[in-house]
């Protein structure tokens, strides 16, 4: 069992599924292709702006045509994609298009895995074959204590048999070493840590529930709820700090080398460091039209290497600060005045 940068269990194991790999390498773009969803779920994170709503998203970019898709993971080298929502059998049609895009235009080997809340039947599974690699379903906790007599031992038969690799991922929560059963039926495992949000945090009040600390959104208990089962190699805990600390800072390290600026620099963590000068007058001053380094101007504000301008801000004239953002114009994290 490995361990993230905060000494907690997560992340990559000796027989981690291939999805799971490349999401560790920050390779996985995350394709949200619904927000609706048949089941209503106390822990769904879900925010308010994708709950329940007709909308895709390729990572956090609203996709409105196929062609944004295909840029966003392009734009951060994509290896493969994870398909989730909502309940992406709902939009299976989509789903079928948006897949056959990314396996046509990356390849074959660009990895395809889905998320279903539903225990798939042969009939909607057929249509993902040859463009989903890996199957991984979310069973309701009232399902795991007699998992073998219900539907989803059914369906992961059904994708087995169909060449589908096929596993189940579902948070931690009480009773799910009741999961144990299914086990050599999978491929693996996955047990992401139950994490609190703005849209969940009245249920987990209500159920007594708190956060573990205050640095991550994991919850208070949430590990050793998993704890029975992590010592079978098909089991990975993927905890919330690893998440955090590890695949999202890789995937924005892959964004940041293919679109950051010449004058961008892109730190340990993926994000850009730049400086802004705001222009008193609207004149760019004599010393940067002079100045050899690169600069960009955009109205009033001119954005240049921190260092450069940090050098010459006794001589220019306006507001100086510098930024940290995500990359590609991403939020941002921090201004520092100069």
């Amino acid at each position: 069992m490995n361990t993230d940068e905060t000494g907690r269990t997560g992340g990559c194991g000796p027989h981690l599924s291939d999805g799971c790999v490349l999401c560790y390498e920050g390779a996985k773009m995350v394709l949200f292709v619904t927000g609706v969803c048949g089941r209503d779920c106390w822990y769904c994170p879900l925010s308010e702006t994708r709950r329940g709503r007709e909308v895709v998203y390729a990572n956090d970019r609203l996709v409105k045509s196929p062609d944004d898709i295909v840029e966003e993971a392009e734009m951060m080298s994509a290896l493969g994609t994870g398909v989730t929502g909502g309940e992406p059998f709902l939009v299976l049609d989509e789903v079928v298009s948006y897949c056959r895009l990314l396996k046509e235009h990356f390849g074959p080997d660009h990895h395809i895995h889905l998320y279903t809340g539903i225990a798939p039947t042969k009939a909607q599974l057929e249509p993902l074959r040859g463009l989903v690699d890996e199957v991984r379903l979310h069973p309701p906790q009232e399902h795991w204590a007699d998992i073998l007599a219900g539907p989803y031992a059914a369906s992961v038969r059904t994708a087995r048999d169909l060449g589908f690799s096929i596993g189940i991922e579902v948070p931690s929560l009480p009773g799910i070493e009741a999961l144990a059963a299914i086990l050599p039926e999978l491929d693996f495992l996955n047990i992401n840590e139950l994490e609190w949000s703005e849209t969940n945090a009245v249920a987990m009040r209500e159920r007594n529930l708190d956060l573990e600390d205050g640095l991550h959104n994991a919850v208070g208990g949430a590990e050793a709820w998993a704890a029975p089962l992590l010592d079978d190699p098909k089991v990975h805990f993927c905890s919330s700090a690893f998440k955090d600390s590890v695949q999202l800072r890789e995937r924005l390290k892959r964004i940041a080398a293919n679109t950051a600026r010449p004058f961008d620099e892109i730190t340990e963590d993926g994000t850009v460091v730049y400086g802004v000068l705001e222009l008193e007058d609207g004149d760019l001053p004599l010393l940067l039209q002079e100045n050899i380094y690169e600069i960009e101007v955009s109205g009033n504000q001119v954005e240049m290497a921190w260092w450069m301008l940090a050098e010459m801000r006794d001589q220019l004239p306006g507001r100086k600060y510098v930024v940290e953002r995500y990359p590609n114009g991403g939020i941002v994290l921090e201004v520092t005045p100069l």
